[in-house]
């Protein structure tokens, strides 16, 4: 494609901040970048005709890590380490909500609940077991214990009697929140350029040349916010995760309000517009679900399809609507690289499955190192 003289000084020229990735964490580091630099010129750059990746294709999850996660995570992590991890992401979705108002994400503080199935029973034991301790370790954060025993109220079926709840946790309309987070950048006067994909990236010294598809150009400083397509153009420990999702069709009458985590976290579900969403089961498949192709595989679907009409919606005549994929990107740590790459050129990727919590905190920092 061959840039008009329009073309060239409207869009690229005197480019002073590149971003790369128009999600949760790509616009909030450029509103970041408007506040430090108001008259700075802000070009966000997206491959997808919508912000492609996780942002828009999340299930909505506001949440801070279920009890069997967070007993995990301590095992590869320190206290000090676990508890700055759920803070970050507690505050995160505070600055979220203040950042664009809680009717405009579709928040809703209905919990977050944890299921165990009948043949977890160790699993389970171990988490109740775990509950005061990690209720204590986490009080700084919530300054209330979290955790607590629920029953089976919503009639959820061969599981145990009891879930293991999450108070504090809540869940967001994530189209609400993409497109206002999509329109305060616009009105910021940042300019977003959907269906452009960035191939090749080199630091020069004085500013760094972006190669795309069909034209290059040259930016100031450049900000890598592609999260789950990371190496692609750079080199970092960032892995693809595919998950996939599924979502009924409405269902009249229904009662199931909050977010829900089964198996360890490995599948998840909640209400919305009537509905139930459904996504999991990387865990099938680790190997097959570690892409950056979107898509759906049999064994994921027909066990999302299964654990839906015997432990979700038993005894129900539920249709499914349809399905869809999304791209995480994940590592064998969950803190995300928040760093300078060269002296022009920073990332901020490996957000582990908790854009909706972190996003905007990451999208911060990241502004924060130019």
């Amino acid at each position: 494609m061959n840039l008009s003289y329009w073309e060239r000084k409207s869009w690229f020229s005197e480019v002073d901040f590149a971003i790369i990735g128009s999600g949760i964490v790509g616009l909030t580091c450029a509103l970041r970048l408007r506040e430090k630099h108001p008259k700075s010129n802000i070009l966000v750059l997206e491959r997808g005709v919508l912000p492609q990746g996780a942002s828009t294709k999340n299930a909505g999850f506001a949440c801070f890590g279920s009890i069997s996660e967070i007993l995990s995570d301590l095992k590869s992590h320190t206290e000090a380490e676990l508890l700055g991890l759920v803070e970050q992401r507690y505050l995160g979705i505070q600055s979220l909500r203040e950042l664009l108002g809680d009717e405009n994400i579709g928040y809703y503080n209905y919990g977050g609940h944890e299921v165990f199935l009948e043949r977890d029973r160790t699993l389970y034991e171990s988490c109740v077991d775990g509950m005061d301790a990690v209720n204590h370790l986490l009080k700084p954060v919530f300054k209330e214990a979290p955790f607590q025993l629920t029953k089976n109220t919503f009639g959820f079926k061969g599981i145990r009697d009891n879930y293991i709840t999450h108070r504090f946790e809540g869940q967001i309309d994530t189209g609400k929140m993409m497109r206002s987070l999509l329109q305060k950048a616009q009105n910021s006067g940042i300019q977003i350029l959907n269906a452009t994909e960035v191939t090749q990236i080199e630091d020069l010294g004085t500013s760094v040349l972006m190669k795309c598809t069909d034209f290059e150009f040259k930016t100031r400083k450049l900000l890598v916010a592609t999260n789950g397509f990371a190496q692609q153009l750079i080199k970092e420990e960032v892995q693809p995760a595919r998950a996939q999702v599924i979502i009924t069709k409405p269902i009249p009458g229904l009662k199931i309000k909050g977010t829900f985590h089964l198996d360890e976290g490995y599948y998840y579900f909640r209400n919305i517009d009537d509905r139930i969403l459904f996504g999991g089961g990387r865990n099938l498949d680790f190997n097959t679900e570690e892409t950056t192709e979107f898509g759906s595989t049999a064994i994921v679907q027909n066990k999302l399809k299964e654990l839906l009409q015997t432990v979700i919606l038993p005894d129900q005549d539920v249709e499914i609507d349809y399905g869809w994929s999304g791209i995480m990107g994940v590592g064998p740590q969950k803190r995300p690289i928040i760093k300078h790459l060269s002296e022009n050129v920073a990332c901020g990727v490996r957000l582990g499955g908790m854009g909706i919590a972190i996003g905007t905190s990451v999208g911060r920092q990241l502004g924060d190192l130019f």
